[in-house]
């Protein structure tokens, strides 16, 4: 085999992994992001240094695949990690009381639901429970 008939055979090769690869990546809402179990129930000590943040407005922690936001004195959300349009981890906004994905900009009220695209289902929310320095986190 001749070097230039080598190199176009790996080129061509190359090229069409490379285009595998940008299909994956732009996958559908179709995608199954991984989340958390069907059944959850866990608590959370706010006495804790991981969790301290959630004593105060504006804080948040992920634990399990779900993200707990403190959005206001008396309102504690728990929703699925996982951004629904690829999986991606969302992330708390206090300033807009929201959560946002990194990845491509889905954008999830407090409730879960889509706000913007390009994710079109929700989030899945958790019920939260306080008492003292507990806070449960359940299905």
């Amino acid at each position: 085999m001749e070097r230039a008939e080598f190199l176009k055979i790996m080129g061509t090769g190359t090229l069409l992994t490379c285009a595998g690869c940008s299909l994956l990546s732009c996958a559908s809402d179709d995608v199954s992001p991984t989340g958390p179990a069907a059944d959850v129930d866990f608590t959370l000590d706010l006495s804790q240094p991981p969790n301290v943040t959630l004593n105060n407005v504006g804080g948040a922690v992920s634990a399990n695949g779900i993200v707990i936001a403190r959005a206001s004195a008396t309102n504690i959300v728990a929703v699925s990690q996982a951004c629904t349009h690829q999986g991606t981890a969302v992330v708390f906004r206090p300033s807009r009381n929201d959560f946002q994905c990194p990845n491509h900009g889905s954008v999830f009220s407090l409730s879960g639901s889509v706000t913007q695209g390009p994710a079109t289902r929700p989030l899945r929310r958790f019920n939260t429970e306080l008492s003292g320095n507990s806070l449960r986190v359940y299905s």
